[in-house]
C-alpha cells in the first residue's frame, strides 16, 4: 500500500507528536535539545548516489542547522514544496543552514539517476541531493510521508518537523530561531 493511503489513526499519532515536538520547543526554548529530550538526528545512509556534492554525514554538520527534504520528483506535493526548501537553501544557506534533498523513490521509474539528475537540473535545485533508493535513510527516519521536512539543531537533534505542504512560515520561522542559537 502507498505511503500516502496510510491510516488516519498513523497519520494522527504523528500530528500529535509533532504537535508534542512543537510544544516543548515552545515551552523549552531556554533548554537545550539534549536536555529537552529532543532525539538526536539519524544517520544518512545507504545513498546510492550525490547530486551536486559529495557524500555528507552528519558528524561533518554540527555546528550547522540541517534541513533533510524528502521527495521524490513525480510527486506534485513534493514539487510545490521546492520553491520554498529552495529559496531558504538560498536565504540562509551563508547562515550556517544545510539542505539536503532526499530523493526517495515511490515508483520504479523514479529510481533512475539519470531522471533524477533531469528533474535536479529542470527545478534548479542547487543544494545535495541523495537518491535514497533502497530507502535506508527513510527507514532510519522513521519517515512515511512525501514530503517531510525534517530540521536538526547545530548538536545534531531532531527539534522539528513537517510533512506535506503548508506552515512554510512557521518552518521558516523555526530556521531563522535555530540559525540564532550558538553552536
Amino acid at each position: 500500500m502507498h505511503a500516502r493511503l496510510k491510516t488516519l489513526a498513523t497519520i494522527g499519532s504523528f500530528i500529535a507528536l509533532a504537535l508534542l515536538a512543537s510544544v516543548l520547543a515552545t515551552r523549552g526554548s531556554a533548554l537545550t535539545a539534549a536536555e529537552r529530550n529532543t532525539p538526536v538526528a539519524p544517520q544518512i545512509t545507504g545513498i546510492d548516489t550525490w547530486i551536486n556534492g559529495s557524500p555528507l554525514t552528519l558528524s561533518q554538520l554540527r555546528g550547522k542547522v540541517v534541513l533533510v527534504d524528502f521527495w521524490t520528483y513525480s510527486c506534485i506535493n513534493c514539487v510545490n514544496t521546492l520553491p520554498y526548501v529552495k529559496n531558504w537553501y538560498k536565504q540562509y544557506g551563508n547562515q550556517g543552514l544545510q539542505v539536503i534533498g532526499v530523493h526517495t523513490p515511490e515508483y520504479p521509474f523514479e529510481r533512475d539517476a539519470g531522471h533524477v539528475r533531469a528533474a535536479v537540473k529542470k527545478f534548479d535545485i542547487q543544494y545535495p541531493v541523495a537518491l535514497d533508493n533502497q530507502y535506508a535513510t527513510w527507514n532510519a527516519f522513521n519517515n512515511q510521508y512525501w514530503p517531510a521536512v525534517y530540521l536538526f539543531d547545530k548538536t545534531g537533534h531532531v527539534v522539528y518537523s513537517h510533512f506535506g505542504e503548508g506552515d512554510y512560515a512557521q518552518t521558516e520561522a523555526k530556521i531563522r530561531e535555530l540559525l540564532a542559537q550558538p553552536g
